[in-house]
């Protein structure tokens, strides 16, 4: 069995490790893998693929791991000898390239809990994309000696996509394959270019190791109250949905934006950066990312002036997924290293499309593993082909792609932690309301629903009187600081009062039916919709 160095030639002459930042921007320049903008950004595109290839995803069966992965449409099983015809495909590729870029380094900002993690790319964004958003030997966000050890391997080869011999040989139809392997602690990936593959890997990998050690993995962003060390909050919820931009407050040090453990010790950061989104950013909305988006950060497909150089953050021309990478201490204040205690607040965030969700309501223990379990948002009409009214998107405790082990497991975890910690537990609807996508809805002010978190997070709510939603169940605050009163009860916005009530049920049949494939106990389904 082959080993994931044994056909790599990773010669001196052209092998360029742990570049400083200017070194790589200066190779993404002169190779035309992108071009430098006003801000001082580099802006590169990643080809054809332009968001993660779930369906090109695959998981090693192995009978150490079997037992213990959710085995489905998300963790689809190779054999070794997949993966084996992967990783020579991979190498022959990388040792055809004059340059190669290598990136050693961590995930984790916990010493006692961190993964040693070595990036090898072909392309110099890739590889600076890996310095910003993981963690660097000797780095601000590197809370050890520098001191460097080995545990993971991204073999990124993105840029070769797989010839029709390639797929035979590996049972595809698909240009595109990643592969990854438990036990060999490595992920290849070919056929694309798309670097958000190699973040996501790396998550998957602390999903499935970090259990084993006492940590909690969890897709969520977390900040910390600057003026107290205990007051700690986390924002779960799947893309779009805010956790970017409500963890980013000017008042709280950001410990993360995306991926956190949560352990004996209390919370830490997976990663030394931030992956934010940028369509449709301002500075007035998001100040401390737009000015994050500056030299050493890397820009994804963003349209910028041919004369100006000026980044156009409504142009969709590419895609809606447009995206900046960028490390934690570009945001003023961020919390260095990325470590900080045992959450007082955990908020679930969903961006309800039917404008059926209040846009605050407290959990109970029961709701709170319901929740997490089902992990809702909607797809909005237009965004895939026959999407012509919003859709339910339930995944999994708010990261179904990127978890190995099965929803209960991690929904347990959390519920042993929430209720140690006596954590408070909310659910923020930042979609819409008066109506559902497209058809009268607006979408909740990002004022209000930021008043709601800074009452959330001042304790303001803790005991604040709530009324009951008819058909979801869920508390809802009568009253929140700087917020109307009328806008807290949904119902109240829908100028139909019958249609909100129709869907409503509409929605909370689509949670019943996706609940019941996990076959939840009794105190779990009980806090899900009464209809």
């Amino acid at each position: 069995m082959s080993t994931i160095t044994d056909q790599l030639n990773l010669a001196q002459e052209r092998t360029h490790t742990n570049c400083c930042p200017a070194e790589l921007m200066e190779f993404v320049i002169k190779r035309g893998e992108g071009q430098l903008a006003a801000n001082g950004c580099v802006v590169v595109n990643t080809g054809d693929r332009t968001g993660r290839s779930p369906k090109d995803k695959y998981l090693v069966d192995h009978p150490d791991s079997h037992d213990n992965i959710d085995w489905g449409k998300v963790n689809q099983p190779i054999t070794e000898a997949q993966f084996d015809t992967a990783l020579d495909i991979a190498n022959k590729f990388i040792n055809s390239q004059d340059d190669v870029f290598v990136f050693e380094g961590f995930t984790g900002a916990q010493i006692k809990r961190r993964l040693g993690v070595k990036v090898i790319t072909t392309l110099a964004w890739h590889s600076l994309f890996a310095q910003t958003l993981f963690i660097k030997p000797g780095s601000a966000s590197d809370a050890g000696d520098g001191s460097w050890k080995h545990d993971w391997t991204v073999i990124n080869a993105g840029c070769h996509k797989l010839t029709k011999e390639e797929q035979e040989a590996l049972g595809v139809t698909s240009e595109t394959f990643i592969a990854q392997s438990l036990e060999r602690k490595t992920v290849i990936i070919l056929g694309t270019e798309y670097a958000g593959e190699m973040k996501k890997g790396l998550f998957y990998a602390m999903n499935y190791d970090m259990p084993e050690v006492g940590v909690f993995p969890m897709h969520c962003s977390a900040n910390i109250a600057k003026d107290d060390p205990s007051n700690v909050a986390l924002f779960f919820g799947l893309s779009g949905t805010g956790k970017t931009t409500l963890s980013a407050d000017e008042n709280r040090a950001l410990i993360g934006d995306d991926e956190h453990g949560w352990g004996p010790d209390g919370v830490f950061n997976f990663e030394g950066g931030c992956y934010a989104k940028v369509i449709g950013l301002t500075r007035e909305k998001e100040p401390q990312i737009w000015d994050a988006i500056r030299f050493g950060s890397v820009l994804e497909n963003t349209v910028v002036d041919p004369k100006t150089r000026i980044p156009d953050y409504d142009d969709i021309s590419i895609t809606q997924n447009t995206r900046v990478t960028y490390p934690v201490d570009f945001i003023p204040g961020a919390q260095i290293p990325s470590v900080g205690g045992h959450p007082k607040n955990v908020v679930f965030l969903t961006a309800d499309a039917f404008g059926v969700l209040p846009p605050i309501s407290k959990l109970t223990p029961e709701q709170a593993m319901y929740y997490f379990i089902n992990g809702y948002t909607s797809k909005l009409a237009g965004t895939e082909e026959g999407v012509t009214e919003p859709q339910p998107n339930f995944s999994p405790c708010f990261g179904g792609p990127f978890m190995p082990r099965r929803p209960a497991e991690y929904a347990q975890m959390l519920a042993d932690r929430i209720n140690k910690h006596n954590a408070h537990v909310w659910l923020l609807n930042t979609g819409w309301t008066g109506g559902p996508y497209g058809k009268g809805g607006q979408r909740f002010s990002l004022k209000y629903t930021r008043a709601m978190v800074t009452a959330i997070l001042s304790g303001q709510l803790d005991n604040a009187p709530t009324v009951e939603h008819p058909v979801f169940g869920l508390h809802m605050p009568t009253s929140v600081p700087n917020v109307p009163n009328e806008v807290l009860d949904p119902r109240n916005t829908w100028a139909d009062k019958d249609a909100y009530d129709t869907q409503a049920t509409k929605l909370a049949k689509l949670f019943r039916e996706n609940d019941a494939k996990y076959n939840l106990p009794a105190n779990i389904a009980s806090g899900g919709p009464k209809a």
